[in-house]
């Protein structure tokens, strides 16, 4: 399955280091391939450090993509973390 979703970044420090150990550790609980894109750079979202060469602050828009079989599950469960904004406090 693939699927794609558009997700923005909320939380106050963007996509640091330690939100971005958060996000590649839940990404490698799934099977399927996860990426994230902005206009100039893809990351596979298993990757800490290629997740933080994407330096998306807060607002920034990543084109996430989903391809695999658990795909669904992987999409809602980071769209959570994302929303939870990384679970930082607010």
């Amino acid at each position: 399955m693939n699927l794609h979703k558009d997700m923005a970044i909320i939380n106050q420090k963007g996509l640091h280091a330690r939100a971005s150990v958060k996000l590649a550790e839940l990404a490698g609980t799934f099977q399927c391939d996860i990426t994230f894109s902005n206009q100039s750079t893809s990351a596979d979202g298993k990757n800490v450090l290629q997740l933080m060469m994407l330096a998306a602050s807060k607002g920034t828009v990543l084109s996430v993509e989903f391809n695999g079989d658990d795909a669904t599950d992987a999409q809602q469960a980071i769209e959570r973390l994302i929303a939870n904004r990384f679970d930082e406090a607010i």
